[in-house]
């Protein structure tokens, strides 16, 4: 008996992973397809004349146990994988892929969807109705279902060896990743790096039974080194090996593959008509084209340029006073941006750290989430985990009422990626006139707990749970009836806003008072660290501008066009860069090879959203300080509008119920210090 085909008799119906094994994957998935298919059967045979109910309502409850299995195992792919799980991956991508077309291309289903979507003006629809039968039509036109027969065989075989590609760029990343180390026997060497980083490079090479200390390519690794490390040719080392991961003509090389998925994006929109992958996948987005994105993009950085090159001209003067460096380097800028701040605001990551540490942090934003929301957090021990770290909690509301359950998993290891994501293994819906409840989880990679001192957290990353912890809101508060529009199945350049959203209060007094703490003496932040946190935020914010659109410029120069004719991945990159470039070439390192937000996430011609998405929160939050950071009218209003909707109505719509008008720049440009 497969545990993932039942129902899971487990507590809120959470996932029950000590009982997985991997070898339940394949075969749940293959049968979670077979019902799926049976249940499309059901509605493609129907001899009723199609309608909403037994057509799009049908189509939207299909697939459960596909859809649990899948999430389950791709989830713990990302935060708990192993050499036997990217094998299974390898099997399961190219089944999802050739389902998903089986259903898209599917020509009597397709011809019922049209029957209905024909007569939608006569229907009668709520907005969230309309919403669902517009996706439904799309999701297949906009996917070949009005293609020739040769032609669809043709899109099956591209997406195919697009999910293969993927996967293996993935794969590449993270063995990169994974294959360098740098091994350090001469204290000397460690001058200038904070003790807590010591200390954990330290545990590292006792686990590895090595003396000395050693340092990684993972983030709460490789950024305190590139950013305190004294020895400039360490700081080189670690750089290239970080900028050239999929870039060395090995067996993880990431070159062709880029080549290839660029190809076949461009391949695949020109064959369901659209001038470019861009122009597809910006159809359902709030930019709506390329055109647009580019314009948007070069708008702000005629606003970023002159303050990002005086920046740097700053920055080359002070590194030049302090150290006799001629050129500043890639390696440098973390490192001397970091100098240059502590002389401007005296403001120190390890002079905050003691205050923000993790578990306080985390009560922090959930007692701003319950001000906000009316919600309360309780840790909860008799669900399962799929790791002893994660901690799991019970979101329940003022009535007492389940909202959510959340698993919160946030220190690195092995088989675990980079970077800080949410995620969910259950959607929000309802279904029999009962509410389900969203199962959300936040995965990050913080610096672990050591010996001597629990887990301390830069300011950097203290934002970063916030981001995802408003993420994770945005799942938790969902409340729509249909799953895939449910939470964060929002247009991508929407999604971001209310991650971004939360960032902005950890520079709050009034919200950092909640909980930063000193770990040790229980000692409020002290205001002035909390005045300079908030001068410093729009510290060298031109160059940080200035680096975000240079990554949303890539994007669209990779999918923007026809890449046909790009032969060398660094030389086009070169080209790309020309416009936000600063620092020198370094001419071993390239940025697609490793851009997994681009090359494996869900970002391509999507990386605008970032910056897009801080137009809105930078608007939406001056909304709040308007009123006050802890309005509740003005909270109430978000949640209703934004929060809870998820992609139920077109995104402005629901912002400008929120607002009560379009979102405007200068909120976002102000908050840069890019206009007064």
């Amino acid at each position: 008996m497969n545990i993932l085909t039942q129902y899971f008799n487990t507590k809120h119906n959470t996932a029950p992973f000590s009982q997985i094994k991997n070898e339940d994957y394949l075969p749940a998935i293959k049968k979670g397809i077979e019902i799926a298919k049976t249940e499309i059967d059901a509605i493609v045979n129907n001899p009723d004349a199609p309608t909403f109910e037994n057509t799009i309502v049908a189509m939207e409850f299909t697939g459960d146990v596909l859809d649990r299995a899948s999430s389950i195992f791709f989830n713990l792919n990302s935060a708990e994988t192993s050499d036997e799980m990217q094998k299974i991956a390898q099997e399961i991508s190219p089944l999802l892929s050739e389902f998903g077309n089986d259903v898209r291309l599917n020509a009597a289903l397709f011809a019922k969807i049209k029957a209905v979507y024909d007569q939608k003006d006569s229907l009668d629809l709520s907005a969230e109705q309309a919403t669902l039968l517009d996706k439904k039509y799309k999701s297949f036109s906009r996917n070949g279902a009005n293609l020739s027969e040769d032609k669809k065989s043709k899109l099956r075989e591209i997406d195919m060896q697009l999910s293969k590609s993927s996967l293996q760029f993935g794969e590449n990343v993270l063995a990169e990743t994974q294959a360098f180390q740098l091994h350090i026997t001469n204290e000397k060497e460690l001058s200038g790096l904070p003790e807590g980083t010591i200390e954990a490079a330290h545990l590292l090479a006792k686990s590895q039974n090595k003396n000395g200390w050693i340092y990684t390519l993972d983030h709460p690794s490789y950024i305190p080194f590139l950013t305190y490390a004294d020895n400039r040719e360490l700081r080189k080392k670690m750089a290239i090996a970080f900028g050239s991961k999929g870039f060395q003509n090995n067996e993880f090389d990431n070159q062709d593959i880029v080549l290839k998925i660029a190809k076949l994006r461009f391949d695949r929109a020109q064959l369901l008509g659209y001038k470019t992958h861009a122009h597809y996948v910006l159809e359902e987005r709030m930019a709506q084209t390329p055109e647009q994105v580019i314009s948007f993009l070069n708008d702000l950085l005629a606003k970023a340029k002159p303050a990002a090159q005086k920046e740097f001209e700053e920055l080359s003067a002070f590194a030049k006073k302090l150290d006799g460096i001629d050129q500043l380097e890639k390696w440098d800028g973390a490192y001397y941006s970091e100098k240059l701040k502590q002389q401007l605001f005296n403001l120190d990551d390890e002079i905050l750290k003691p205050y923000f540490q993790l578990e306080k942090v985390l009560e922090g934003a959930f007692t701003i989430a319950e001000r906000l929301y009316g919600i309360t957090f309780k840790e909860i021990f008799d669900i399962d985990k799929y790791h002893e770290e994660v901690r799991t909690f019970e979101v329940k509301n003022k009535s007492n009422e389940l909202v959510a359950i959340f698993y919160a998993d946030f220190f690195p290891r092995k088989g675990k990626r980079n970077g800080a994501w949410m995620t969910s293994f259950k959607s929000q819906y309802v279904l029999n006139n009962k509410n389900e409840r969203p199962h959300i989880s936040n995965v990050c990679n913080f610096t672990r707990p050591t010996e001597t001192k629990p887990s301390l957290l830069t300011f950097n990353e203290v934002t970063t749970l916030f981001h995802e912890f408003g993420h994770g809101l945005h799942g938790i508060l969902a409340d729509t009836v249909y799953p895939s529009l449910s939470g964060t199945s929002v247009f991508w350049d929407f999604v971001e806003l209310p991650s971004q959203i939360m960032e902005n209060w950890c520079y709050e007094a009034e919200a950092l008072s909640l909980f930063a703490h000193h770990y040790q003496t229980n000692e409020l932040i002290p205001m002035e660290l909390v005045q300079k946190i908030k001068e410093s935020a729009s510290f060298q914010e031109g160059m940080a501008t200035m680096r975000q659109l240079s990554f949303g410029l890539l994007d669209m120069g990779w999918h923007g066009q026809d890449p046909t004719a790009i032969s060398d991945v660094k030389t086009f990159e070169i080209e790309q860069f020309s416009a936000t470039q600063l620092y020198p070439e370094v001419k071993e390192n390239a940025m697609s090879t490793a851009f997994s937000h681009i090359f494996q996430g869900g970002y391509s011609s999507g990386y605008y959203s970032y910056k897009w998405a801080e137009v809105l929160d930078a608007d939406a939050f001056a909304y709040f300080q308007e009123k006050g950071i802890f309005n509740v009218e003005v909270a109430t209003k978000f949640k209703d509008n934004v929060l809870s909707k998820g992609g139920t109505e077109h995104p402005m719509l629901l912002y400008k119920r929120f607002r009560g008008q379009e979102p405007k720049p200068d909120a976002l440009l102000k908050r840069a210090g890019l206009i007064k």
